[in-house]
């Protein structure tokens, strides 16, 4: 059986040893007429081409792209070896001057390869193009769309491209072979017609793939504006749909030191109705992107970092924002958001957003977007701030939150922008055990006119509150409730605390007040005309209920009959606080709790003055009949 195998395989190979030589012999032949004929043409070629009759090609082939009148002032320069190719310098395109004479650009050196047989049969084609140092000047219509070229192929083939059974399709005679595009340090200009402002862009580098008009196209850029480098990769199967503003199939993405964003799916550049995909984008240093788009936003510092991740889609007249993960420094959140744009006006922002853990500040702090620093004078003059005209509705829910030093747990809250009115409301909230809610609202001209806050707690530990904000000196221990109320005509961010005006009342139940003994203080009131209230704090004063009024103007708290009511003594409080010194200038008494105690624990008004934590306390003899306190 095994002999019988090897018998087969020497019938079939041998017939192969016998024509392998020949057909060796006759590829080598094959190949050496080949590299002869190659070696020849480029030998010849010279004396075969003329450099004009390539020059003349190539100022016809521009013409013909752009549609512009191409004029080449330096000397071209013909090489052979290893391909043929190009290079010409000091070109210049414009319009032809019946149409107008509008420059489109300039071209320092341009070289392209081209085909050695159609130079032969005196014809040429060009590929390969390798742009240095061009300057290119575009327009940006009131449409929205580019000024590609003036009568060109390009422009023929923007207009004249039909998207059919979803596919980018072209006619033949509109179609031409491309090739590869690179550019070295050029610069362009894009002049904004709706907007009447330029956008200049210089060391581009760009590297363009787009082997025919009718096929896919590929390109990354790098330029600089205002001293940053930005990268910019976009590739499209539908790229002449693109560039005619309607929708196509792209992939975008945009890499910076500042920003870092990426879409893949539909869109148009001159318009958002039919958007769909996905985008993402994040920004590492949101005061630094800010700072080099030429804006200074008041209290954003506390925004340091933002980033998102969405399925984005035009809906109805706006888009919508769908399985969105948005993180603002900490904080990360998921949820839905849109984007409603109507003729006539304000585009709104409206949503909810779910944390699980969130910092509240950059959500105040965004009230100030809508009002840039320093811009005050403009808003008169008609002219907004960087979200000026932007309207907000969105709704924020967190399993743990913090506003400063506080934090707050199962907050609900929202942040309501509209016209000259922005309010941000935390209607429910966990807070140092008890409850709490709060109202900022912002008013007036947008938020130059003042705004206002209102702050209630209800059965918080505040023992709690004092441990966790560290504060010094006697205060109330014990679960109480507090109502705020304070306003400024000022704006947000720069009002102080001599600009407010308001009210506050604070009660609680059952509680102690550390660093004042009652007994002391009645033991140094006797002995001394003055002593400072550490000389009494060797105790605590218990009480049974506490009752304070406060009002706020002018740097200071005017306290109205504060009642400390102890089992035994009642502490009652009045005067002035200034609270950006710590100043006090108040009048107090001790007195026995039961009338009937009176003689027992007998009236003792005094004077608080100094500063906080450590007043000094001064005796009011008394004089005729013991006064009571009201």
């Amino acid at each position: 059986m095994s002999t019988s195998r090897h018998r087969r395989w020497r019938r079939k190979i041998g017939p192969v040893s016998r024509w392998l030589p020949a057909f060796a012999r006759l590829s080598t032949v094959f190949l050496l007429i080949a590299l002869a004929l190659f070696v020849a043409l480029r030998v010849a070629a010279p004396y075969l081409i003329s450099t004009g009759f390539v020059r003349s090609g190539i100022e016809d082939a521009l013409s013909k792209w752009t549609g512009y009148h191409a004029e080449i002032k330096g000397s071209p320069v013909l090489e052979f070896w290893p391909t043929p190719r190009i290079t010409l310098n000091q070109i210049t395109i414009r319009q032809p001057r019946e149409s107008g004479d509008k420059l489109l650009g300039s071209i320092e050196s341009l070289s392209a390869d081209f085909s050695l047989i159609d130079a032969l049969r005196g014809r040429t084609s060009f590929h390969e193009f390798h742009l240095v140092r061009p300057n290119l000047a575009l327009t940006r219509d009131e449409k929205g769309l580019i000024d590609w070229s003036y009568a060109g192929l390009l422009a023929r083939a923007i207009s004249g491209v039909r998207y059919e059974n979803g596919a980018e399709v072209l006619d033949p005679d509109l179609d031409a072979e491309i090739g590869a595009v690179t550019v070295e340090d050029g610069t362009l200009v894009v002049t904004d017609v709706k907007t009447a402002k330029a956008y200049h862009f210089g060391s581009v580098t760009a590297d363009i793939a787009w082997p025919r008009l009718s096929g896919a196209i590929s390109a990354v850029v790098i330029a600089r504006i205002n001293g940053e480098d930005l990268k910019v990769d976009f590739a499209s199967r539908q790229p002449l749909l693109a560039f005619a503003g309607r929708n196509a199939e792209t992939r975008t993405s945009l890499t910076s030191n500042l920003l870092t964003a990426h879409f893949q799916g539909i869109a148009s550049i001159a318009s958002l109705s039919a958007l769909s995909g996905n985008i993402t984008a994040s920004i590492p240093d949101v005061p630094a992107l800010l700072l080099w788009s030429g804006k200074s936003i008041p209290g954003i510092a506390t925004l340091k970092s933002a980033s998102l991740e969405s399925d984005i889609m035009s809906s109805g007249n706006g888009l919508r924002f769908n399985n969105l993960s948005l993180s603002l420094n900490e904080a990360s959140a998921t949820g839905v958001m849109d984007l409603f744009t109507q003729p006539g006006k304000r585009p709104k922002i409206g949503g909810t957003l779910a944390f699980d853990q969130m910092n509240l500040k950059p959500f105040l702090d965004a009230f100030a977007l809508r009002l840039a620093a320093g811009e005050a004078e403009e808003i008169s003059a008609g002219i907004g701030g960087p979200l000026h005209a932007l309207d907000v509705d969105v709704r924020l829910s967190a399993r743990r939150a913090q506003m400063g030093l506080f934090e707050l747990s199962d907050v609900g809250a929202s942040m309501i922008v509209a016209g000259g009115e922005a309010k941000f409301d935390i209607g429910d909230s966990q807070f140092e055990g008890g409850e709490m809610t709060a109202h900022l609202e912002a008013t007036q001209r947008d938020f130059d006119g003042g705004g206002k806050l209102q702050l209630s707690i209800r059965n918080a530990d505040f023992a709690a509150l004092a441990e966790r904000l560290a504060l010094k000196g006697p205060l109330p221990l014990a679960t109480g409730s507090f109502d705020l109320d304070l306003q400024s005509p000022k704006a947000i961010w720069t009002t102080g605390l001599a600009d407010v005006t308001g009210k506050l009342h604070f009660w609680t139940g059952e509680g102690t007040i550390p660093g004042i003994d009652a007994a002391a203080l009645r033991t140094q009131a006797a002995e001394k005309p003055f002593f400072p209230l550490s000389a009494a704090a060797g105790g605590a004063f218990a009480f049974n209920q506490l009752n304070l009024q406060a009002d706020f103007a002018n740097g200071t708290a005017e306290l109205h009959d504060a009642h400390i009511t102890g089992a035994t003594q009642t502490l009652t409080l009045s005067g002035v606080i200034t609270y950006q010194s710590n100043g006090l200038a108040l009048s107090g008494s001790l007195e026995a709790t039961d009338p009937a105690k009176a003689a027992e624990l007998p009236l003792l008004p005094f004077f608080i003055g100094g500063s906080w934590p450590n007043p000094v306390i001064s005796p009011v003899p008394l004089f005729g009949n013991r006064p009571h306190a009201q």
